[in-house]
């Protein structure tokens, strides 16, 4: 690897694409290699088992694109898997995401936010870590958002379909008082 090498970015499917699109404006002379695991999206409700063996696999095939970084950009594979992929993969960064309850708790004035995720992205240590650190300051209400990453992979976001299942989430945590909502996983 050198300095010239690509930036690998991992998502289960095509929701990283924001964190390749973020990467590419801050650092636009960078090579950046995408890999989006459409094949075998969502992950959400997968075990964990399942979901490091998924991503150790993307990490794999990232390392033979001779990437420098590796960016994990899906919450799941990050909370199921990130602490093994680095025990794992030691000779190069590895970065992943989690839901970014830090910068909505200081926002918030009401005290009260909300955070749609899947089920293992809401399991994982960085997110309980991260929550607790926040308890004492905001109500974190959690919500799964079923349905989204398949109108998301299906390019479906904007249809009639989408508005009840985003609908059946986002409006308790409006009426629970939350003033910013996090989308912590499609």
């Amino acid at each position: 690897m050198t300095k010239n090498s690509p930036i690998g970015v991992f998502d289960s499917g095509l929701g990283g694409i924001s964190i390749w699109r973020g990467i590419h404006e801050k650092l636009p002379r960078e090579s950046i290699v995408y890999l989006g695991d459409g094949l075998r999206c969502p992950y959400g409700e997968r075990p964990q088992s399942e979901i490091q063996q998924f991503t150790f696999e993307a990490v794999q095939k990232l390392l033979k694109e001779q990437c420098k970084l590796i960016v994990i950009a899906c919450n799941t594979a990050t909370a199921m898997a990130i602490d093994d992929v680095r025990k794992r993969f030691t000779d190069i960064p590895i970065v992943g995401l989690e839901p970014a309850i830090k910068p909505a708790a200081i926002a918030s004035k009401s005290g009260v936010v909300g955070v749609v995720a899947t089920a293992r992205s809401f399991q994982g240590r960085l997110y309980k870590h991260t929550s607790s650190l926040f308890q004492d300051r905001v109500r974190i209400l959690e919500s799964v958002g079923e349905g989204w990453v398949e109108l998301v992979e299906n390019n479906m976001e904007d249809s009639l379909e989408a508005l009840p299942l985003v609908s059946r989430v986002i409006e308790p945590m409006i009426e629970a008082g939350a003033d910013h909502i996090v989308l912590g996983c499609k």
